[in-house]
């Protein structure tokens, strides 16, 4: 079969290698259908991702068709449509006993730790496996991992009915927080730098955009929140600079929630912390959230509505990474079409 596999730094190979098999009661083989290109993806492959291991075959956004099954698997049968949880986890170390299994101290990621879904079959258990109605769009389907991305930030910033929302980068998984937020029945305002992105925001529910290039941040949102500042500042920009702008307009009793990978230190200072009793958390992967991702999916109340901008076939995944790229502006999500 054929396996997408960056070798290291900047070197993209298609190679051919033999197709997996079932070999524990549990197992489930999947056929690929369609993957996602992520950032995290863009960032194995310039050698950038401080968690990836190389050689790795990437891909950790998958949907596919279930072509076997183990013995012991109940909770999915063969035809069945999937997405993949990507994560898999010890379930004894303290963060799993806390039930929170994203942060497991032996976290293993599908595509980052271990080899992905791009490729064109896969075995994983079927606990990592969600079954989602066979009519969805393949397209709207490999969206679910993206999905609990935002719906993790919007948990973890408690994100409630009524509340304002500022979510810092109008990026995909910008927009996909978007969608929970407004899901949750928030009130949002989104910043970035780019007008375009800005516009794909408002037709995807953001009720304020902020060109944070242009205009000020801080002054925006006071008269926004009539001077309360936001319940909630989401940063997925996920810069030093932006997360201490979080600090200045977040409200009282108000909660700070981070998604990046930044190493450089933020200049913070106590006072405002203290003072309003903010509230700081980080949001990585998900926690339990495929489940109700797949409900609004089967529903109808998720839709990529344009997240989507391109295809391309297995044979043109070259040419897929080198245009994700060259032109981040036209790109909010690639996908590879298998066949």
């Amino acid at each position: 079969m054929k396996a997408v596999q960056v070798r290291k730094a900047h070197e993209l190979v298609i190679q051919h290698v033999e197709k997996p098999q079932i070999s524990n009661p549990t197992d489930v083989l999947v056929k690929v259908k369609r993957v996602g290109i992520c950032g995290s993806d863009m960032h194995i492959y310039h050698g950038t991702n401080p968690l990836a291991t190389l050689p790795r075959v990437v891909g950790h956004e998958v949907a596919g068709e279930v072509v076997a099954i183990g013995e012991k698997v109940t909770s999915v049968h063969v035809g069945d449509h999937v997405v993949v949880e990507p994560i898999r986890y010890c379930g004894a170390c303290y963060a799993c006993r806390k039930g929170r299994p994203n942060v497991c101290e032996k976290l293993s990621v599908f595509g980052v730790h271990e080899d992905g879904g791009m490729r064109e079959w896969f075995v994983l258990p079927e606990k990592q496996l969600h079954v989602v109605d066979a009519a969805l769009p393949w397209e709207e389907a490999v969206l679910a991992e993206p999905y609990t991305i935002g719906a993790q930030a919007v948990w973890r910033g408690e994100v409630e009915e009524g509340d304002t929302v500022l979510i810092q980068g109008a990026g995909p998984i910008g927009i996909c927080i978007l969608k929970m937020a407004k899901l949750q029945g928030a009130t949002v305002m989104m910043t970035d730098l780019s007008e375009q992105r800005l516009a794909f925001a408002k037709e995807n529910g953001a009720d304020v955009t902020v060109n944070a290039g242009q205009e000020d941040v801080r002054q925006r949102v006071q008269e926004w929140t009539n001077g309360e500042g936001a319940n909630v500042v989401i940063d997925a920009v996920c810069l030093p600079m932006t997360f201490e702008l979080s600090f200045d307009v977040v409200s009282v009793a108000g909660r700070i929630v981070v998604l990046g990978f930044d190493e450089r230190p933020s200049a913070i200072p106590q006072l405002p912390i203290t003072k309003k009793e903010v509230t700081i958390k980080g949001s990585r992967l998900q926690t339990n959230q495929f489940g109700k991702v797949v409900k609004l999916l089967n529903e109808g109340k998720l839709r990529h509505n344009g997240l989507v901008t391109h295809t391309f076939s297995l044979d043109e995944v070259q040419q897929a990474f080198d245009f994700v790229e060259s032109h981040p502006e036209q790109v909010r999500k690639a996908i590879i079409v298998f066949e």
